[in-house]
């Protein structure tokens, strides 16, 4: 069938048709050869770079001086217990903790200061007015006394052995060449069904696609916002974190990639999350996500186009986030007509070509499905050494979400992506809600 379009297209001499007739079919198969590519990739990492990893009885020599650096807006429910691990519970001794807390009108200001009097190295930044996580970052950059920055989230908690497998990677041999460290998420909070399903995606996304990005171009496309360890000085080089950006991890490492610096995926550091359990939470954070990836594409599109070679080594990255775009418009608008034509033949009676449509679309829901399956599978068997392969049973709620909402999210932001790139975005946030999670210094 395709052979016969292809040659009624050449017939009549149409390029323009030949050309849609591709560019349709990439579309249509971008999902499946999406997932075979991370899944390929994460083949290559395993036989070309999990060499990399630390070795198991590695030892750290010497403690460079570190500052964990946790941005705060109304975190009255988290910002205690997470201040008390990371103060007590770590196998470091050299670091600080610096607290910049962003305009928070609860009782976060109040915790801080009782808890500045039980630990002398807590530090607080008072900023009076909310402007943003990145703002807080740059505000914290000038008073940080250490060499190596840790962001770290209010709700975020870092194995025991973090800030030394941070340092054994920064003191490697290859490690004068790092700009970033960004560790493994895991999630804690599971309690709930949004909860489990995200539990397949960290690991499908971390697990398969840094890994990928890892071996295949030695890039990253974004950072764990919530644990990430910099060298303090290719944070200055690039200016900082943008403020006016609304995911300032994923811009970051747009920025460290430009100026051709070296990021590295450490899945042997693992540091615990609270994620959200509602779907309106989860689908606000996914907005966030994707307003944040459209700015970085709107914002270097034009740069790596008018030269390819200079940029040589990020068009791989642009264009898997122009196809992402692209065919996030795609998926709906088809979508949309596919729901239209079949009401129509619906309404007329013709319901052999209403089934015809299901049966076909079904079909390639199914190929669609194995593809991700593939993904999510390897995902699993790699991350933590196959232990999270209990979830795989939640893996068809991630893909669909994946499938549909993620699109959704592109569509439906991209409008303020091209407002903050143009000079009329703001980098405020607004804290998602929280809920109490006892992790007494255990995972």
């Amino acid at each position: 069938m395709i052979s016969n379009i292809f040659y009624e297209a050449f017939q009549t001499s149409s390029l323009w048709m030949v050309f849609l007739i591709i560019i349709n079919l990439i579309l249509c198969i971008y999902p499946i050869l999406g997932a075979m590519f991370w899944f390929f990739g994460a083949l290559s990492y395993v036989l070309f770079r999990q060499k990399e990893e630390l070795p198991p009885k590695a030892e750290l020599t010497t403690e460079p001086f570190i500052t964990i650096m946790i941005p705060a807006h109304n975190e009255e429910i988290v910002i205690k217990s997470t201040l008390e691990y990371l103060l007590t519970q770590l196998n470091y001794h050299n670091y600080e903790v610096l607290v910049m807390d962003d305009g928070s009108d609860d009782r976060t200001p109040e915790i801080l200061h009782s808890m500045q009097t039980k630990y002398s190295r807590l530090r607080v930044i008072r900023i009076e007015q909310n402007q943003g996580k990145a703002h807080a970052f740059n505000i914290g950059l000038f008073f940080a006394k250490g060499e190596y920055i840790l962001s770290n989230d209010a709700d975020t908690i870092p194995e025991t052995d973090a800030l030394i497998k941070y340092m054994q990677y920064f003191t490697s041999a290859n490690g004068i060449n790092y700009a970033a460290i960004t560790a493994n998420m895991d999630v804690y909070n599971r309690s709930s069904l949004w909860g489990k399903s995200q539990t397949v995606e960290f690991s499908s996304i971390v697990g398969i696609i840094k890994r990928s990005q890892t071996a295949i171009n030695n890039t990253m496309y974004a950072y764990s916002g919530a644990n990430t360890m910099y060298r303090r000085d290719f944070l200055i080089n690039v200016g900082g974190f943008r403020q006016d950006r609304a995911t300032e991890d994923i811009s970051i490492a747009w920025d460290h990639t430009f100026i051709n610096a070296t990021p590295k995926f450490a899945p042997d550091i693992v540091f615990h999350m609270n994620v959200p359990e509602t779907f309106h939470d989860l689908y606000r954070q996914r907005k966030r996500w994707a307003q944040g990836g459209s700015e970085v594409w709107l914002s270097n599109f034009l740069k790596v186009f008018r030269h390819p070679w200079q940029y040589r080594f990020v068009i791989p990255m642009l264009t898997d986030t122009t196809l992402s775009i692209i065919w996030s418009f795609f998926f709906w608008i088809t979508s949309i007509i596919f729901i239209i034509t079949m009401l129509s033949f619906a309404i007329t009676g013709n319901y052999e070509r209403v089934w015809h449509g299901i049966v076909m679309s079904m079909a390639f829901v199914n190929f669609q499905l194995i593809a991700g399956l593939f993904q999510v599978l390897a995902a699993l068997i790699l991350d933590f050494n196959g232990s999270k392969l209990r979830y795989l049973m939640f893996s068809p709620l991630y893909l669909l979400f994946t499938w549909i909402v993620n699109p959704l999210t592109i569509v439906t932001t991209f409008h303020k992506a091209i407002k903050t790139v143009t000079g009329h975005g703001s980098g405020k946030w607004i804290s998602p809600e929280r809920k109490v999670v006892d992790n007494n210094g255990k995972f």
